[in-house]
């Protein structure tokens, strides 16, 4: 028996719902019965195609999956589509999800690995989510494909026995033209598609921040890969990038008009918008706000921060984009749930190699505003 939800103190007087797994092997066949502080806990399960939670491979043999039970974001919202220009749930809601970005795999995963910063930004941050930023160059997936599907499956399964969804998000930034990257692409996507397609955690960014080519490139690209990820998985929502650094065009080969007036024929489609509040001001926030009422869309990345991912912190622009996004229930990560040594980063350098990620102490400006924007109630609704 493997717990698989929950990691942490308990205060006095306090309750929290945690989940297990039971293994079995098929010569003694499945467990009847499970026996809990002499109280008796289930009936018989029913028997997978596999005895043990799937590994985190780059095969394509599909994982077996369970939604955590209780009051957790995918708990509650479970199987994600679009309806319109929203984002809804399984009662077909509209909802807003709030949580942060990872940085680079190649250069933090050791801040996610053991899980540890994961309890905490599931159990103490309340997040609805974790976006998996997996670099294609910068010496990311292009130099150990089978290393790097593998870090990002490990991290969809971490995500998913926390109750929050996963972000897998193919960060392509140079070169900007994604085309660059559609061999790679159909093979990553193919691959993690494929594996994790049981699963409802799991949301596709299929190109991080397109830049110097027009949406009629980027579109084509969408074209090419969105049905790799279909025919594996035919019903998980898609986020695709958009011109100018997924700044709808305001940032360069614009205009937004380009996108709406030809929009990607798919279902459960989605567009992304990123923003850094210091150097991105009302002009951005016009075009997303106007953009709102006809495309859906979801902030995969934004910073507190200059476009540089340091400076200063923005604390008043910050909240300005993050009440519209609220408004608009427009769902955002935050980037980054790490501790880079740069000022966007949520916690103070050497905080992953301490393993101290438990309130506030090592947090840094940024991190503490987010924190405390995230942990308020999402109030999802199932009715």
């Amino acid at each position: 028996i493997k717990n698989q939800s929950y990691n942490g103190n308990v205060a006095p007087g306090a309750t929290v719902s945690t989940g297990m797994q039971i293994a079995w092997t098929s010569d003694d066949g499945p467990a009847t019965n499970l026996t809990l502080n002499g109280s008796s806990c289930g009936s018989t399960p029913t028997s997978t195609s596999s005895s043990t939670r799937s590994t985190s491979t780059t095969t394509t043999t599909r994982s077996t999956s369970t939604t955590p039970s209780g009051s957790t974001p995918l708990a509650i919202n479970g199987q994600l589509s679009v309806s319109g220009t929203n984002l809804v749930n399984q009662y077909g809601k509209p909802i807003q999800l709030r949580g942060m970005s990872t940085h680079g795999l190649q250069w933090f995963y050791n801040c996610y690995s053991s899980g540890a910063s994961l309890d905490v930004l599931a159990n103490e941050w309340k997040a609805d989510l974790l976006r998996i930023a997996m670099y294609v160059q910068e010496d990311g997936y292009e130099t150990n494909p089978s290393l790097f599907t593998s870090r990002v499956n490990s991290l969809v399964d971490a995500a998913e026995s926390r109750g929050m969804y996963a972000i897998v998000d193919f960060h392509t930034l140079t070169p900007g033209d994604p085309t660059y990257n559609l061999a790679n692409a159909k093979t990553f996507f193919q691959n993690v598609a494929t594996r994790n397609a049981s699963k409802k955690n799991v949301i596709y960014e299929i190109t991080n921040e397109p830049n110097g080519v027009s949406w009629s490139t980027i579109r084509a690209y969408a074209n090419e890969v969105i049905p790799v990820i279909r025919a594996a998985d035919p019903d998980a929502v898609i986020i695709v990038g958009t011109p100018g650094w997924s700044s709808l065009g305001v940032s360069g080969n614009g205009p937004a008009s380009d996108v709406i007036n030809n929009k990607l024929s798919f279902p459960n489609v989605m567009y992304a918008f990123h923003f850094y509040a210091a150097s991105h001001g009302d002009n951005y926030r016009s075009v997303l706000q106007q953009t709102a009422s006809q495309l859906p869309m979801f902030v995969t990345e934004f910073g507190t921060v200059t476009y540089t991912g340091g400076g200063t912190v923005d604390l008043s622009s910050s909240a300005t984009w993050l009440n519209l996004l609220d408004s608009l229930k427009i769902g955002y990560a935050n980037w980054t749930y790490s501790d880079a040594d740069e000022s966007s980063a949520a916690f103070t350098s050497g905080t992953c190699s301490s393993g101290s990620f438990s309130g506030t102490s090592n947090l840094s400006q940024s991190g503490a505003f987010m924190r405390s924007r995230i942990m308020t109630s999402d109030n999802f609704p199932t009715s």
